[in-house]
């Protein structure tokens, strides 16, 4: 097996793979906490619906650096959620829902009619589920992804205290001074960039396992909010590793070995919870 490993890290593909991967997975599991504890989980579900529209959209006009697009959109689509939200004649669920079935839909419903590929199959699977995305970045992507990842990081830390508030008690934060309607600007437009960025390791389907999993899991050991932040982005992080790691190896699809990396982990977390109870 490492002699395999060090066949395949002779490849460009691969050592922009592994990078680019633990720092998206880091920053997804940073701003999982807040959502997961807000109870607003499903907007990166819906939100990478989007993102698979902006993607076939690009798909169709054949563009091979379609990242500024897609992020573009989803951060739009995100800005509007939050608006909409807001208002008495629609609630946050019900906007997300209604974004996401209307991406999904005609994405699916453009990429049939007007793409030219002769494996419209094929791409769509991998638009979905991440095949090989991570696998066939361009340079100028893993910059760009890179970047993006690391100031979302260095955002997170800076502004960590006035996240926690917000995230346990939003009323209050606003009693004491808190912009809590740019903070929750701030939130959408992060998640969204968060979005973009997982669609390369997982696909758009399985974004929301980055996000979700490592919160839940860690959430089964410990109860601060620092503990379960620090040990979500640890435990993404290596679930992402050995899940690239893995599908190198037996060569399955990178972004649903990582999702079975962290299913496995959350039911082990769920164990030893559990015995850590008892004891």
């Amino acid at each position: 097996m490492i002699e395999t490993l060090q066949l395949y890290f002779q490849y460009p593909f691969v050592r922009y793979a592994m990078p680019v991967g633990v720092l998206v997975a880091l920053c997804s599991s940073l701003l999982g906490v807040t959502l997961v504890l807000r109870r607003f989980s499903f907007i990166g579900d819906g939100l990478s619906h989007v993102a698979f529209f902006a993607m076939a959209i690009a798909a169709i006009f054949q563009w091979t650096n379609n990242m500024p697009l897609i992020l573009a959109v989803t951060i739009a689509a995100a800005i509007a959620i939050l608006c909409v939200g807001e208002t008495t004649l629609m609630k946050g669920d019900a906007a997300i829902a209604m974004i996401s079935v209307t991406s999904l839909a005609l994405g699916y419903l453009f990429m049939n009619i007007f793409s030219t590929s002769s494996n419209l199959s094929g791409d769509v699977c991998t638009t979905l589920f991440g095949s090989t995305s991570i696998l066939t970045l361009l340079p100028e992507q893993v910059i760009l992804s890179s970047v993006l990842s690391i100031a979302v990081v260095i955002i997170y830390i800076l502004f960590y205290n006035r996240l926690f508030a917000l995230t346990f008690d939003e009323d209050f934060s606003r009693a004491i001074g808190v912009n809590v309607g740019f903070y929750n600007l701030a939130i959408a437009v992060i998640i969204a960039v968060i979005i973009v960025l997982a669609m390369n390791l997982v696909g758009s389907l399985l974004t929301s396992a980055l996000i979700i999993f490592p919160t839940l899991s860690t959430m089964r050991l410990y109860k601060s909010f620092k503990a379960v932040v620090i040990g979500s982005a640890v435990l993404s992080v290596l679930c992402a590793v050995i899940g690239m790691l893995t599908s190198i190896v037996v060569g399955t699809p990178v972004g649903s070995t990582i999702v079975g990396v962290e299913i496995i982990a959350y039911i082990i977390c769920v164990i030893v919870g559990r015995v850590a109870v008892r004891t």
